[in-house]
């Protein structure tokens, strides 16, 4: 059995969660408490998973918190900067009780779930370079396939600088 710890900020949905929860057979309810509730409860409790409904306006330090434990949240929020943050898994406000349950599952046994609709929504986020341009020079090179002499041979550099 999954025992999984259920947290949201409004109590109709933490009801909601449970109750959906609570219909899963590999699973079963460890507890059901607010955001501000939730790390000390973690801690106590050693769930299997962690089922979060996330706020938009909620800090992720809690999230740091948990970094250890297997999180999924449903949220609206930027996933990509959840996953820095700790999260295991991200799933979409409207995830259904089938995806919710496999990500669960996934959780569990140290998977990480994340749902591509739910990835492919978020802005793109580009990964500053300190390379110089030469290096991107041989970077392109390479990604196009070029041996090492080859890319030597056509930049006029030693193959060991390549």
């Amino acid at each position: 059995m999954i025992s999984v710890l259920i947290a949201a900020s409004s109590p109709v949905v933490r009801a909601g969660l449970r109750s959906l929860v609570e219909e899963m057979p590999e699973c079963v309810v460890a507890g059901s408490v607010s955001p501000g509730e939730l790390v000390e409860h973690a801690l106590e409790l050693h769930p299997d998973a962690i089922l979060w409904q996330i706020a938009a306006d909620e800090d992720a330090a809690a999230l740091r918190a948990l970094q250890h434990q297997n999180t999924i949240l449903l949220t609206s929020n930027a996933p990509l900067d959840l996953i820095r943050a700790g999260a295991h898994g991200v799933l979409p406000l409207e995830a259904s009780a089938d995806q919710i349950g496999m990500a669960l599952e996934a959780a569990a046994t140290g998977l990480g779930i994340f749902s591509p609709h739910h990835l492919d929504s978020s802005p793109a986020t580009r990964i500053s370079s300190h390379l110089t341009g030469r290096e991107t020079e041989v970077l392109r090179m390479i990604a196009e396939g070029l041996a090492n002499k080859e890319i030597a041979w056509r930049l006029g550099i030693s193959e060991h600088t390549v």
